[in-house]
């Protein structure tokens, strides 16, 4: 049987799922369907963003945007009252964002508008990065969060913050989620010697933040300081410590994260970097091994290098910083001599971290071996540590390491799988012995005479 059709009928909602019609087709100028298959057209495609933003196809910010650019898109037909022209409670099982109820004359009326349709919105997952806002009285929200208490929202539809104008959504969420470190807290006594340097870090870095009120003026702190010396001798530690006593937010960054993990936009991750840490000042950003970042320009140099070094110095302190900004770039190094010299001029503040003193090797191995099982005394501490000159703190924890694998060592001829932890033996000073024949100083002389020369030329410490 021939069947021909002279005039082909638009789809029926009763005839064809929703998802099968054509975008066109609910468009808002659009002559062909009626106001009420726009509305469960929008409906749509409010339910598939949220779809994909509780998968994590897409981020909240590229959600908020779409919410947006979609709810004006549609706000004659959301806020219209009339049954005619508003949303109704068509595909109610399927489409459920939108709540319907029945109003005095019968007539169903949406209550999804403009002013609510936000609240229907999932969360998304916890720990998503919420851009800070201005709320309609002009205060903030208190800036970036990192992870949101349940419960807590934010309608994308108030203006961003204006610090992180043109600063892509994604970048933020890089910095907010890979680069900030959330470790346990961390206190002078952590760090072992450099009394010099925590007395001068006091002073000029963690005062000031905790009491911006007095610290103004002359008396503000320094923007940059640069900790150089010996590896393993505790820069990174005292990093972290600035943040925890300071009680600002810390950001740990290298080299390689903003050059070969993000090729082509490094001096954009620099600036958003830059952006969140005013967003979340008081704020600390410590730059590791800072020399493969912000090394001497030359002839030879890459292109993207030169920017990204252009772009972090700008920031440092440039045309666009403010003296108001508590941010405090921490930098650390072991070659400073390969620094750049505009580097060097912004990190006002260059401390020296020396190799550690006896007593601070006696502080080490004590804390150490406090955790453990050992039978060591006083003098054989002290012998310890006399033999252990020229070792960093790094070179000490290896030290303690590799005695502390003594007594289990002594056990190959029982088998290890069943022996109780009462058959192991204590650490004893005999096994220091053992491990010190082993672990060697990994900083040689001629380096340390580089140090002392370098801090006697550059350094502000003794």
């Amino acid at each position: 049987m021939k069947v021909t059709m002279s005039v082909m009928e638009a789809p029926t909602p009763s005839a064809v799922h929703l998802s099968d019609w054509q975008e066109s087709y609910f468009a808002v100028t659009s002559g062909t369907c009626t106001p009420r298959q726009k509305a469960d057209g929008y409906r749509a495609k409010i339910l598939r963003i949220q779809y994909a933003w509780a998968n994590s196809e897409i981020s909240q910010v590229c959600a908020a945007s779409l919410f947006k650019q979609y709810t004006e898109k549609y706000s004659a037909i959301i806020d219209s009252g009339n049954a005619e022209t508003g949303l109704n409670n068509y595909a109610e099982n399927i489409l459920t964002l939108a709540k319907c109820q029945q109003s005095d004359s019968d007539k169903w009326q949406s209550a999804l508008t403009t002013d609510n349709v936000f609240e229907l919105k999932s969360r998304g997952p916890f720990g998503k990065f919420v851009p800070p806002v201005l709320k309609q009285d002009g205060s903030e929200n208190g800036g970036v969060q990192c992870k949101p208490h349940v419960g807590e929202s934010t309608d994308p539809l108030l203006p961003v913050d204006e610090r992180l104008k043109n600063i892509e959504p994604k970048m933020v969420e890089l910095i907010m989620h890979e680069i900030m470190d959330h470790g346990p807290p961390v206190s002078w006594d952590d760090i072992a010697g450099v009394e010099f340097a925590k007395a001068t870090i006091k002073e000029i870095v963690v005062w000031p933040m905790l009491r911006p009120d007095i610290f103004t003026g002359l008396r503000g702190p320094p923007k940059g300081i640069l900790l150089f010396g010996p590896p393993g001798t505790g820069k990174t530690l005292i990093g972290k410590c600035i943040a925890c006593q300071s009680g600002a937010t810390f950001f740990s960054i290298s080299a390689s994260s903003l050059t070969s993990k993000w090729v082509g936009e490094g001096e954009k991750m620099v600036r958003a970097l830059f952006a969140v840490a005013r967003c979340q000042q008081p704020a600390v950003i410590f730059i590791d091994e800072i020399d493969s970042l912000l090394s001497q320009r030359g002839e030879g140099e890459h292109e993207s290098s030169r920017r990204i070094k252009t772009e972090f110095l700008v920031q440092l302190d440039g045309a666009t910083t403010s003296s108001e900004d508590r941010i405090l770039v921490v930098g650390a190094t072991n070659r400073p001599q390969e620094i750049d010299e505009a580097a060097r001029r912004r990190l006002v503040k260059r401390l020296y971290i020396p190799l550690p003193e006896a007593s601070a090797r006696k502080q080490i191995v004590t804390r150490l071996m406090a955790k453990e099982h050992c039978s060591l005394n006083e003098e054989e501490i002290e012998l310890i540590v006399q033999k252990s000159d020229g070792f960093s703190g790094a070179d000490m924890t290896q030290l303690c390491r590799e005695a502390s694998l003594g007594p289990i060592r002594s056990l190959q001829s029982m088998d290890i799988a069943t022996i109780t932890p009462e058959q192991v033996r204590p650490i004893s000073f005999l096994d220091f012995e053992s491990a010190l024949r082993t672990v060697r100083p990994s900083v040689s002389p001629r380096d340390l005479e580089l140090y002392e020369t370098w801090n006697q030329t550059f350094g502000c410490g003794r």
